[in-house]
């Protein structure tokens, strides 16, 4: 009898066992009654800005049945771990984090959650269960620098930037030739704030390029803090991320802006279909991922027929924003006649275009 108990009580171990790991093996497939999408912002979602932008995603979600979860003003430093696995104690199995310093973060967190599908905004390191998403936004830059070029009546355009890093430095690259090519004689003032989201600093800077008679101003910033700056002083503004007509009516031109809905549309229809592999993702106009807003009554005359041209140019593969010759800001041949940069080239760039004024720190 003894021994009868002992094979029925292993035959009931093995069974436990088995049915463990099935509903191991179950945890480990999202489908769509199990998905849960967390996001991770730096921002606020009603920030006006990128954060903002960056919601529009998870609300697509939201639209399409998906159960979604957010940690908003999360900065960029071990906070962010925390709220990661925070978002995952929870019950996500799919995070998207969408600032470049969560960068680290992520790929930590990632090793020790191989079932969780993870996606990073604006970086450049993946994994097999990680991957990296951003739009080519120096493309949106080239058509809105088009608009800047036709309005300044100084010759002098201000461009407000967060970091002196590749993201910051390809898009002010991309307005500077979208500005040459309606208006050669335009230069373009760089001044940095090390920071994404901070009004007062934000604004400062754009104070200190309209004293010093920029006449419109251009931003890489999270808030519409630049654009206020230049209604006061009774210039002109470009936005970002968003449309803000509303901030400064006096003011806005229009605005590079985001669909990151385009990808995590994608990137949870692949999940869910068994579909999906790691990668790196950055496109641009023609995958709707970036786009300029609609065009407000204060551009140039001609303006929108000059945009629409470029468009169709960028669209189309004719136009190529970084063909050759190209010119460093101090005369240096960079980019030889009938050559293009290659889109890792663009990706790390670490100069200036010849029209740009600034310094980028090392």
């Amino acid at each position: 009898m003894k021994r009868l108990a002992k094979i029925a009580m292993a035959v009931l171990a093995a069974g436990l066992l088995l049915t463990g790991c099935k509903e191991k093996d179950s945890k480990s497939t999202i489908t769509k009654e199990n998905i849960m999408v967390g996001f991770v912002y730096i921002g606020s979602i009603t920030d006006h800005g990128y954060t903002e932008a960056q919601d529009q995603s998870r609300l697509a979600l939201v639209d399409m049945g998906i159960q979604t979860m957010y940690k908003e003003n999360v900065p960029e430093n071990s906070d962010c771990e925390k709220a990661i696995r925070d978002l995952i104690d929870a019950g996500c199995n799919v995070i998207y984090t969408t600032s470049f310093g969560f960068m680290d973060s992520t790929i930590n967190v990632a090793k020790d959650f191989p079932n969780v599908k993870f996606g990073h905004c604006s970086g450049f390191k993946t994994a097999e269960n990680v991957s990296t998403y951003f739009g080519k936004m120096y493309e949106a830059r080239y058509l809105a620098g088009i608009v800047a070029g036709l309005k300044t009546k100084s010759n002098k355009i201000g461009y407000v930037a967060a970091f002196p890093i590749s993201e910051c430095i390809r898009g002010i690259n991309g307005f500077a030739r979208g500005v040459q090519a309606v208006n050669p004689d335009a230069t373009i003032d760089v001044v940095w704030t090390n920071t994404w989201f901070d009004p007062t600093k934000e604004k400062q800077g754009a104070l200190e390029l309209l004293n010093r008679g920029c006449d419109v101003i251009e931003q890489h910033q999270d808030t519409t803090a630049p654009q206020v700056a230049a209604e006061e002083k009774g210039a002109f503004a470009i936005g970002y991320n968003v449309p803000t007509p509303s901030a400064a009516p006096k003011a806005y031109l229009t605005a590079p802006i985001f669909h990151w809905a385009t990808f995590v549309k994608d990137d949870v229809e692949q999940i869910l279909a068994g579909t999906w592999q790691s990668r790196k993702y950055w496109e641009g106009l023609n995958s709707g991922m970036v786009d300029l807003a609609p065009l407000s009554n204060l551009v140039a005359p001609g303006t929108a027929e000059e945009v629409a041209v470029a468009r169709t140019s960028i669209e189309n593969g004719s136009l190529k924003i970084f063909a050759g010759p190209i010119y460093d800001q101090n005369g240096t041949e960079k980019v030889p006649a009938g050559a293009v940069m290659t889109d890792d080239e663009v990706w790390n760039m670490t100069w200036f275009v010849k029209g740009v004024n600034g310094v980028i720190p090392q």
